[in-house]
């Protein structure tokens, strides 16, 4: 997974990579030149989710609304 992070100013920018580092993530700073290519690359994706779930869609393959309510319910009452 990918996020792209605009701060605000330099200090949010120094906190944000000092939690990312504290926790161990993985990231790349400075990537303003990349911003176009990365986001046609999440398009793309994006596009291609919305066309694998308009067609499980088509062949029936979703949950209905009730019985996502039905199952909250249930939850419910479990704990």
């Amino acid at each position: 997974m990918s996020i792209l992070v605009m701060t605000k100013n330099e200090q949010e920018e120094k906190i944000l990579l000092t939690f990312l580092e504290t926790l161990g993530y993985n990231y790349q700073a400075g990537v303003s030149d990349e911003v176009e290519k990365m986001n046609a690359v999440f398009l793309e994706k994006y596009r291609d989710d919305i066309e694998q779930a308009d067609a499980e869609i088509a062949d029936g393959d979703y949950v209905k609304q009730a019985d996502v309510e039905k199952l909250f319910r249930q939850r419910r009452k479990v704990f």
